[in-house]
This record gives structure tokens, sequence and C-alpha cells, in this order.
């Protein structure tokens, strides 16, 4: 008589001690009585490649890949899914049973789905969307916004070498804003989105000028911690629909854990709890 193999996922990153999302995970295994196991894996650059390969001889389903690995694992995957090419980064490895590895980006549909949760009265072509910054996580934004159908995306980061770049890659609906202008932008936006990591606990607080929302729009912020960041309290106060970034992370995590494990969790307030607690 052969035992059934109990299915192992984790999370590779470098380092990868602050990640929530063995919290996550652990607590929808739990929850719907999975016999499975998701584990932290700090890897450094030189060792990925060797690790990920063996990770499946040792009953890996699959991982989660955080800083610095997302873009590392492109090349190291078989396959790697059409949304991952164009974000240019993967954050979820599926070890296939024929023996190859998928890598995929959820980090779009994370955000997009936590947004339409957050804010359900939220209409992708109401108006533009203003984007502030112009990094990994930024890209995940503007293809899910896109792909949802905003009609128009003005983006503003500090270096606007990187946001040309953007645009160059995603098409004339981007439109290039100087970082001096991102208040005055502000003031077209139907939905505001935060990317950068300013307001993060630690670091310096988003100064771009917030007098122009408007009480019909939606501001959202990648950040999730501290939960609500200067920028929602603000918007909060102009009478904005606010998200915070904390949905995004749950959300993301779904797809994974539906291929990994077989089920597909519910982000509800037990999850949350879950995370914060």
């Amino acid at each position: 008589m052969t035992e059934a193999k109990i299915p192992l996922a984790g999370v590779i990153g470098c380092p990868v001690s602050h990640s929530k999302s063995p919290q996550l995970h652990r607590h929808w295994l739990k929850t719907h009585g999975i016999a499975g196991h998701y584990v932290p894996m700090h890897v450094e650059p030189a060792d990925l490649a060797e690790a990920i390969r063996a990770m499946p001889k040792m009953g890996f389903v699959g991982a989660n890949v955080t800083i610095p690995h997302k873009e590392a694992v492109m090349e190291i995957a078989d396959k790697v899914t059409d949304r991952a090419k164009l974000i240019g980064a993967a954050n979820t490895l599926i070890f296939r049973e024929d023996g190859t590895i998928l890598a995929d980006n959820t980090d779009g549909y994370g955000f997009i789905t936590n947004l339409h949760q957050g804010a359900p009265d939220w209409d992708p072509q109401s108006g533009p969307a203003i984007v502030l910054g112009a990094g990994g996580a930024c890209r995940a934004v503007v293809a899910s916004l896109i792909e949802a159908g905003v009609p128009e995306i003005l983006l503003s980061n500090r270096t606007r070498e990187r946001a040309e770049q953007l645009q160059k890659d995603f098409g004339n609906r981007i439109r290039v804003v100087e970082w001096l202008q991102a208040g005055n932008a502000i003031e077209e936006g139907k939905l505001i989105v935060n990317t950068t990591s300013l307001g993060m606990v630690g670091k310096p607080r988003l100064r771009v000028p917030l007098d122009g929302l408007r009480s019909d729009s939606v501001v959202t912020d990648l950040i999730y911690a501290p939960l609500k960041t200067g920028l929602l309290e603000t918007a909060e106060e102009a009478g904005c629909t606010v998200v915070d970034g904390l949905g995004m992370l749950l959300h993301q995590a779904v797809p994974g854990f539906e291929r990994w494990f077989g089920h597909r969790p519910e982000v509800d307030a037990a999850t949350r709890a879950a995370v914060l607690g």
C-alpha cells in the first residue's frame, strides 16, 4: 500500500523572512483541510537555478517568487506565460507533471480583482487612471488596466526615462506626466494608483499634491504597511472610495494555490485577519 504524496509549495526570496505568503497559504490549507505545506525559502541568486530545478524532486508542486528573483526565474522556466513576458517578471511557478516548469505573473490579476472587490462601482471605461511610479509592480498594474479597458493612463515617475520606457512597451494609451505635474494630473483621474514605495513604513511620505482629488474618484495604494497610508487617509477625507493594498497580495495568491492544491480559496474577512494577525 502506498500513501499519496503530500504536496509542497513555498515562497522563494532573498530575503524572505518578511513575506506574509506563508501565513496566507497556511490559513487556506487549514481552512480547507488540505494535507499540504507552504514554506519560506531563502535562496541566494547564485543558487537559484539549482534550487528551483531540485524542488520538483522533493515533492514541490510550485512556488511563489519574490524580490530579487522575479526576473531571473523567467530564464530558468521552460515556459513563460504571455502576461509574464509583457510584465517582464514572474511571481508564480508551477511544476508540471511532465517535468517542465511554467512561470506566470498573477500580480495584475490580484490588483484588478482587489480593485473590483473594494470599489465595486468602479467602471474602467469611466475615465483616465493616474498611476504613480514605473517599477515592476507598475508594469503589472498598467497591463491589467489596459486589459480592463481603461481609456488612458497618465503615468508619472520621479525618473521620467522609466515612465517613457513603459510608454514604449505598452503603447499609445500611456501618457507620461512630469513628476512635478503629478498633482495637476490627479484632477483628471477617475482612478489614482500609487505603485511607489513612498508612504511605506520606513520610507519617505508621498509628497504629490492631493488637493485635486475628486470625491467620485477611486484611490488605491499597493502598500499595505501601513494598511491605511497617508494617500488613502487624505483620499478618504476628500470623499473618495479607497482600496488598500492588502487585497492585491491576497488575490494574487489565489491562482497559484488553486493550481498547486486543487482548490480555489476565497479572499474574505477571515483571510485578511489571518494575514494581519
